[in-house]
C-alpha cells in the first residue's frame, strides 16, 4: 500500500511538471519573445506619434492595439527646443497584450523604459533602447525580461514632412529575451 501511494504521488508530480507552461528552454525563450516582437515596432511608432505631437516637453500617452487582445501604451517625455538632436525618456504599459492569441502579457509596477535619441531630426539616425519585464500568461508563463538595443535612419514623413519617422527597413534591433531557464539573442533588421 505504502509504495502504491508513493507511485501515485510520483507519478502525479510527473505530469504536474509535464504539464507546466513555463519557460523552460531556449526556444521557449524564442517563442516568448516573437509573440511580442510586433510590439516593440508599436512601441517605437507610438513613441515618434507622442514626439510628433508633443506641445511641451511631455508626450501625451499615444496607446494601440494588440492583433488579438489588449492594448500598449507609450507616454513620457521629449527635449523640447530648436535643436535638431532630441531625446524621448518613456514608458510602456501592456494589458493582457496578444497579437498571436496564445500568449498574453502584461507589465507589473515597474514599467519598461523605451529611451530614443533622434540625431539630426529630420533626416538623421535614431539609437534607442527597451529595457523591463513583462509576465506572460496563456501557452507560455511567467516573465520575460527585454534588453534590447536599437538603430536606424530618421526621414519626414510622407504624410506631413513637419513630422518625422524611422526611415523602413533600416532599424537594427539586437539583444537579449531572457526567461525562466531560456535566452533568446534578438538580431533583426525592419
Amino acid at each position: 500500500m505504502f509504495r502504491t501511494a508513493q507511485f501515485v504521488i510520483t507519478f502525479s508530480l510527473v505530469l504536474v511538471g509535464c504539464g507546466s507552461s513555463g519557460v523552460s528552454s531556449d526556444e521557449d525563450a524564442r517563442r516568448a519573445y516573437e509573440g511580442l516582437d510586433d510590439s516593440i515596432d508599436k512601441a517605437i511608432t507610438l513613441g515618434f506619434q507622442g514626439f510628433n505631437a508633443a506641445t511641451s516637453a511631455n508626450v501625451a500617452p499615444q496607446t494601440a492595439n494588440g492583433a488579438k487582445t489588449g492594448t500598449i501604451t507609450i507616454s513620457g517625455q521629449v527635449d523640447q527646443g530648436a535643436s535638431t538632436n532630441k531625446t524621448m525618456n518613456l514608458i510602456e504599459e501592456l494589458k493582457d497584450y496578444s497579437d498571436d492569441g496564445e500568449i498574453t502579457y502584461n507589465t507589473n509596477e515597474t514599467l519598461p523604459v523605451l529611451s530614443m535619441k533622434l540625431s539630426k531630426v529630420p533626416t538623421g539616425t535614431l539609437e534607442g533602447s527597451l529595457d523591463g519585464r513583462f509576465t506572460m500568461a496563456g501557452a507560455l508563463e511567467g516573465d520575460l525580461t527585454l534588453s534590447l538595443t536599437f538603430t536606424g535612419e530618421l526621414q519626414p514623413s510622407p504624410d506631413d514632412e513637419s513630422e518625422v519617422e524611422r526611415k523602413p527597413g533600416t532599424t537594427h534591433i539586437t539583444g537579449t529575451a531572457a526567461s525562466g531557464d531560456g535566452n533568446y539573442n534578438v538580431d533583426l533588421t525592419r
